[in-house]
């Protein structure tokens, strides 16, 4: 019998068997409840607003989002975000599925943190936002009932999560600063770092290269 959360079931597969050993092992308590948070809600929303969804890949979006801020999987060269996308594609392949679903879950992944536009892609990119949105902006709540979130919320609690996920970010950002670049995470790093120096888009444009 699958495992089932607020009437979500967990797919009884070994892709996803694999998927959250994989996970459990690199992310400690806080990133591990946050990101099967994250494909409950995502899920849970997706439902609500009649999008169809593969749940493998929901599953491993969810799973793998937050991956590139563990010390297993993190980079110094590039976003948080391209490393759990690249990560989750790997294991994708590694497991049979298409190219064309290792490419959508890791869109969904390495745009998770983009506003808007997961939203215009494919359910299985959407999916990934709708839940990131919920377990960190606290979006949309109305669409989920009390039961619902009681369900969720007693199965992977969320102690001091908004203290907990920030400092996350900020551990896993804080060697990269210059990836944070051109998106939110920048914020994080001025919170935590009074000393941190924000690249302005306009500095750069009027600064570069080309001559008047």
């Amino acid at each position: 019998m699958p495992e089932t959360i607020a009437g979500i079931s967990i797919p009884d597969t070994k892709l996803v068997a694999e998927a959250t050993s994989l996970v459990r092992d690199a992310a400690d308590e806080t990133l591990f409840n946050h990101s099967r948070r994250v494909f409950l809600w995502g899920s849970l929303k997706a439902a609500a607003r009649g999008l169809v969804v593969d749940p493998e890949l929901a599953y491993v979006g969810g799973l793998f989002h937050d991956l590139g801020l563990t010390s297993t999987y993190a980079t110094k060269h590039q976003r948080f975000e391209i490393d759990g996308a690249d990560a989750a594609r790997d294991f994708l392949r590694d497991h049979g599925r298409s190219e064309q679903d290792a490419r959508s879950v890791w869109l969904a992944i390495a745009l998770h943190t983009t506003p808007e536009v997961p939203h215009h892609l494919a359910p299985e990119v959407a999916v990934v936002t709708l839940g990131v949105e919920t377990d960190v902006l606290g979006l949309d709540l109305d669409e989920i009932t009390e039961e619902q979130r009681a369900a969720v919320v007693a199965a992977h609690p969320r102690p001091d999560f908004k203290n907990r996920i920030l400092r996350a970010f900020y551990d896993g950002m804080a060697g990269r600063p210059d990836t944070t670049f051109g998106t939110m995470n920048d914020d994080v790093l001025a919170h935590f770092d009074s000393s941190f120096q924000r690249k302005d888009f306009v500095d750069i444009i009027k600064g570069n290269a080309w001559p008047e």
